[in-house]
This record gives C-alpha cells, structure tokens and sequence, in this order.
C-alpha cells in the first residue's frame, strides 16, 4: 500500500484478483493454451512449439541460444530438446570446438509438422484476438510487446537474443 494513503482510504477493489495484471496475464495464458490445443493438436505443447519455431529459423543454434530465444530456462529447454529429438523433429550434433554444445536442427518430419500447423497458428491468433477490433488488436499486441520487452531483465528466463557466432 502507498505510503500516502491509509487503511480506510484504501481501494479495496485493487485486492480482487480481477483487478490484478498478473492475475489477467494468467487467465489470458490458460485460455491462449486452450485455443492452442484447439487449432494445432496435442503433438506438441506450446514451448515445443515456441522451440521448434525457433530452430526453423536458426538452424545449427545450440541449446543454451536456442533456449534463449524462447525465453525458457536452459535446463527446460534440454528437456524440450530431448523430447523433439525422441519424435525425431530435431537433431543434436556436438559442436567441434566446443564439444560440451550441441548444434540443433530441425529434421524433415519437423519442418513438415512446423508446415502443417501454420494454418491452426494463425487461427489461434484470430480466435485469440477476436473479441477486439482491429484497431484494438494492433494496440493490444504493441503494448503487451512493450510490457514483456520493458519487463524482459523481471524474469526467471530473459529472452536472450543470439550473438554473432552463436551458431545460428
């Protein structure tokens, strides 16, 4: 509570959940992952997704970048790795020098998953959006970009963007 207002002055309203971004920013994620499984199936969840989406575009990244640019932490993103590698939609091959990295790419089947999937990816975003304009649309998505870029250094798991000679 500030320091300039009393108990009884005190909005308690500010107490309700709904009242509490946070609160809103997790509901508006449990519905984003309903609407997820909805369009594009259960064959791969939404930070295999995120992962895999990242891969298509920095093929031979290692892990630890790769983890970074999906903004999960790197033992998660290895647990995620080793999973798309056992549906065979990555593959993993030491670095040369450096023999204690993996370079990552994405196999065939996973670029034809990735493929399959971008119709339902677009309708997430539509249903997901839908209750808005599109004036309000194009407001939301840059403020809730501005929120998470502004906020990025607040999490568990920054995103990290590659630096030259990453890999990628």
């Amino acid at each position: 509570m500030p320091t300039n207002q009393t108990p009884s002055s005190f909005d308690r309203t500010l107490l309700d959940p709904y009242a509490q971004p946070g609160h809103l920013l997790r509901r508006a994620q449990q519905i984003s992952i309903s609407i997820f499984y909805d369009e594009l199936g259960d064959e791969l969840t939404p930070v295999q997704y995120a992962i895999l989406t990242q891969l298509a575009t920095h093929p031979g990244i290692d892990q630890v970048s790769l983890a970074g640019l999906a903004a999960i932490d790197t033992s998660t993103g290895a647990t995620v790795c080793a999973r798309l590698e056992e549906k065979g939609l990555l593959e993993r091959k030491i670095i040369p020098h450096n023999r204690r990295q993996r370079a990552l790419t994405i196999t065939p089947n996973g670029a034809r998953l990735l493929e399959s999937l971008e119709v339902g990816a677009l309708r997430l975003r539509e249903r997901l959006l839908a209750p808005l304009t599109a004036a309000e649309q194009r407001q939301f998505m840059e403020l809730l970009a501005k929120l998470v870029r502004e906020n990025n250094e607040q999490s568990r798991a920054p995103l990290a963007l590659p630096t030259t000679g990453s890999g990628s």
